[in-house]
């Protein structure tokens, strides 16, 4: 029998009647029995969590493997004993409580081997109320870290892991802690796996919310199971991580959710422990706690640290209550503007008694610029630009909003003033704060717009410098845009500084926002002039008639022409016809006004040219007489033939076609 692909092992304790569609979701997996084994070990379960495993095992023989053990108070014994005996080549861990989306194990399984990761993160999705993580589930990532991911945000050990991963790290569940035993088992496998990956846009992972609200993270309470793993938890990162913008990146996590987690139980507790809990906090913190630190902390996560730091039992049970309630309303924290920084209105901003410092409320640089253009028109070398922009919680207050040009590979930068207007209809009801001056309008002049002179060639990327009261915020525009602004590209042709340039405003993917290319550097002219077909005109048999399209706008005076070269250096230029309110175009050539030769040609537009196809083979020679005598008109192959035009223009050769005649017929 060979080894599955996949085992899935169940720490099984009083878990009905949730345990049944558990282990159905698994059986029922698309990726097939024959590549699964499931281990389920129950934990001296007392509520038929017992019968129902030996029910379910008679069920799937071969596949289900059940195991008994005493109750050992904790998920680390029975998911270590059922990794003892897992076989697969990838392990995954699920909870009794839980179960699967039909495709998890599939996709997740094809995600590891398609992209040689040891650790896989599916979707998790709430059932019944229950939170999930989200941050990390925003898109797919086929092979991240770490460090330059958000995975470290999900610490549980529901995921897809390599076994020889786990094997290599001899990795198992402490037994020693009743929390956080899962992230001393996690946070390993991360650090040293080849790879991680997250797939984003399947539902894998469904957490229910038990009725009786037995989930084993909700019924452990108390803040010395917290103080208890924690310790051990830094420690890994101090043994693994070397100090730096890494570390930071994973200390951050820490120094947010499990400092809020664990003071969630302080109200709870005598004073003498809730005082020796903080001091312990401190001393356990204090190796990752760093004034760097406080940059990529949030306000709330920054004024807890101090209050924790400082012993302030009171003050934190005052800011617990206060958090209690914002979550309850969800409502905006207001801010303090005061000498050109914004500062979170939390508890005791500015209270002489606790004296506070301001940097730790201080958000300038995380304040959010709400957006929207309502015109983005490129007419003749002048970009028009309207729309609305403001700091979120900032009254419109001495506006000083300017459009800001960046080019993307050079880093040259251009400022340009708009006109600020009124949007009496702008407010935000939940924040009460008037947003009454937020409009804006600008004119960029291409040819002006570089300090009075041309923008150079480039990719300009368009951005609003939001200012009002002293604070000022760049963001990218386009992303929020009305309805009737398709964001397409358009290339125009402009004449700056006495030369024709192409100019293309478009929008960038994934985000949509708005860019002005210059030179051509993502949208070349030529590729918006196209050739549909090179036929004879039904009407007139000895005209050649060239059809095709022209995207783009502000063409010069001269327009498009077809320009045709004969054998002796002759040349012919034909006008294109646009078909009036259509981007299509046509050029007639007749056949008998060229001289004898061979002809090739091209489309021109200004220093533009197009090389024009071929004529089909099979279509038929054209045919006139002049002074009598028979010419003819056809296909033939330009000089370095590539597909491209070519027209042999010849008297037909009376004598010749008599023997050709002659020749065929016999």
């Amino acid at each position: 029998m060979s080894d599955p692909t996949v085992s899935v092992i169940i720490a099984a304790y009083n878990a009905m009647p949730y345990l049944t569609n558990c282990v159905t979701s698994v059986a029922e997996q698309s990726i097939g029995a024959e590549r699964l084994e499931i281990i389920v070990v129950d934990d001296g379960s007392t509520d038929g969590t017992r019968k129902e495993l030996d029910r379910l095992a008679e069920d799937h023989p071969g596949l289900l493997r059940v195991f008994h053990q005493e109750n050992s108070g904790g998920p680390s014994a029975p998911r270590n004993r059922g990794l003892d005996h897992a076989r697969g080549e990838f392990v995954f861990f699920l909870d009794a409580d839980d179960h699967l989306g039909p495709e998890a194990l599939e996709r997740m399984v094809a995600m590891a081997e398609e992209n040689g990761t040891d650790v896989v993160l599916g979707k998790v999705v709430g059932v019944g109320g229950r939170g999930a993580p989200t941050s990390m589930f925003r898109s797919n990532q086929p092979r991240t870290d770490v460090f330059s991911s958000r995975v470290y945000w999900t610490l549980n050990p529901m995921k897809l892991f390599r076994r020889s991963l786990l094997d290599r790290l001899g990795l198992r569940f402490p037994t020693d802690l009743s929390i956080g035993e899962d992230q001393l088992f996690v946070g390993p496998a991360y650090l040293h796996a080849d790879g991680i990956s997250v797939l984003a846009d399947y539902d894998c992972l469904y957490w229910v919310e038990r009725e009786d609200f037995g989930n084993i993270t909700i019924r452990t309470g108390g803040t010395e199971p917290r103080l208890t793993f924690l310790p051990r938890v830094v420690d890994m990162l101090l043994e693994s991580v070397p100090a730096g913008p890494g570390r930071d990146h994973l200390a951050h996590r820490h120094l947010t959710v499990e400092v809020q987690q664990l003071l969630d139980h302080l109200p709870a507790e005598p004073r003498a422990r809730q005082e020796k809990a903080l001091a312990r906090l401190t001393d356990i913190l204090a190796p990752l706690w760093h004034e760097g630190m406080n940059d990529r902390l949030p306000a709330l996560a920054r004024l807890r640290l101090h209050l924790v730091r400082h012993g302030m039992v009171d003050e934190l049970l005052e800011l617990l209550a206060y958090e209690r309630e914002s979550a309850r309303s969800k409502a905006p924290v207001p801010l303090l503007v005061d000498g050109g920084r914004a500062y979170a209105r939390h508890p005791f901003l500015r209270d002489p008694l606790r004296a506070v410092p301001d940097e730790v409320y201080d958000v300038t640089d995380t304040l959010s610029v709400r957006h929207h253009v309502e015109r983005a028109e490129l007419r003749g070398t002048t970009l028009h630009l309207s729309g609305y922009g403001y700091l979120h919680q900032v009254a419109t207050l001495d506006v000083g909003t300017e459009l800001l040009l960046r080019e993307r590979d050079s880093g040259v930068e251009h400022r340009l003033p708009v006109t600020h207007t009124a949007t009496p209809g702008l407010r935000e009801d939940e924040d009460g704060v008037v947003y009454d001056r937020a409009g804006f309008t600008a004119a960029v002049d291409i040819g002006t717009a570089a300090g009075g002179e041309p923008l150079g060639d480039g990719l300009w990327d368009i951005s609003l410098v939001v200012g009002a009261q002293g604070l000022s915020r760049a963001v990218r525009i386009g992303s929020k845009r009305d309805r009737r602004l398709s964001g397409r590209a358009e290339t125009r042709l402009v004449t700056t500084a006495g030369s024709l340039r192409a100019v293309t405003l478009y929008t960038t993917k994934p985000y949509g926002n708005y860019t002005l290319d210059l030179g051509e550097r993502k949208h070349k002219v030529t590729s918006r002039v196209t050739v549909a077909s090179v036929r004879w005109s039904a009407s007139r048999p000895t005209e050649l008639v060239i059809t095709g399209r022209t995207r783009l706008t502000g063409c010069p005076e001269a327009g498009l022409t077809a320009v045709l070269t004969g054998s002796d250096g002759t040349t012919r230029t034909l006008p294109a016809v646009r078909t009036p309110f259509t981007d299509l175009f046509t050029v007639r050539l007749p056949a008998p006004e060229l001289p004898e030769g061979t002809w090739t040609g091209q489309l021109r537009l200004a220093d533009w040219t197009v090389p024009l196809p071929a004529l089909p083979k099979k279509l038929p020679a054209a045919k006139w007489h002049r002074h009598g005598r028979p010419w003819f008109a056809k296909r033939a192959a330009a000089p370095g033939d590539g597909g491209t035009f070519g027209l042999e223009v010849a008297r037909t050769r009376l004598l010749r076609a008599a023997t050709d005649r002659l020749r065929r017929a016999a």
